[in-house]
């Protein structure tokens, strides 16, 4: 009898996620994005500038590396299974931190529960840098960087974004061969596009962290589903990238 090794179970969960980052949005998923829609609406112009700022400060924080590359990346021989038990200890750790934050600035009421979306902006990031160094991946390319930030649009986008993300990070060798140098491709990031993606995708449950006396439960939970979220996301990219696994 054949033996069953840690690469062929992580190729079984590979395709699983495949095929649900392919499946199509479901009735319930159209109806949360329409009370998101509606939602949106009545959150204060303030926030969504508080949003927009951190967004575009922190995708130019990744993409110019100096602010989370100062970590060796481990190029060593590894085996997978050995790469991924530090990545899942990277997860539990981020996780609990990004609660701990959520529920401490969701207390506060909203001008606290606004500093929580650079905050644990801040916090996805470091897990991703964290992530790829893991993988062996060396993010002071900033092709690397580029590719973080892809899946973070992968992890928090809406569906029809997620689609188009989807099939580059799954064709990556061959999109970031046709990618311009990093001046250029700086000089020409979509700033809005990329802040309204990420804020339509978290406004319903951020909001209801702005509200006293119930942000600090729902900001703890929030913060620790989008980590645990995120977590997901970046193994499979990865994963994908290191057995090159497609869906069937």
């Amino acid at each position: 009898m054949e033996q069953i090794t840690y690469e062929d179970v992580v190729q079984e969960e590979l395709l699983r996620w495949h095929r649900k980052m392919v499946k199509n949005q479901s009735m319930s998923q159209k109806v949360a994005k329409t009370i998101q829609k509606k939602m949106n609406s009545y959150i204060p112009e303030k926030i969504h500038e508080v949003v927009t700022v951190s967004i575009k400060n922190m995708v130019h924080a990744t993409l110019v590396g100096s602010e989370y590359t100062t970590k060796t990346p481990k190029i060593i021989d590894e085996s997978l299974q050995e790469r991924e038990k530090r990545v899942r200890q990277a997860i539990v750790t981020y996780k609990r931190t990004a609660a701990i934050e959520g529920a401490g600035t969701g207390a506060g009421g909203i001008l606290l529960g606004m500093a929580d979306f650079p905050l644990l902006l801040g916090i996805k990031m470091k897990f991703l840098f964290e992530v790829a160094n893991d993988y062996g991946y060396d993010v002071k390319d900033y092709r690397e960087r580029l590719y973080i930030l892809y899946l973070f649009q992968l992890a928090f986008s809406s569906e029809e974004k997620k689609k188009e993300v989807y099939r580059i990070i799954t064709d990556w060798e061959n999109y970031a061969g046709t990618l311009p140098d990093e001046k250029k491709y700086l000089e020409n990031v979509n700033w809005k596009e990329f802040q309204l993606e990420y804020r339509d995708h978290i406004d319903l449950v951020k909001m209801l962290q702005l509200i006293p006396g119930f942000g600090a439960i729902v900001g703890a939970a929030a913060n620790y589903h989008f980590l645990d979220v995120l977590g997901e996301t970046a193994m499979n990219g990865y994963r994908n990238r290191k057995l090159e696994v497609k869906a069937r």
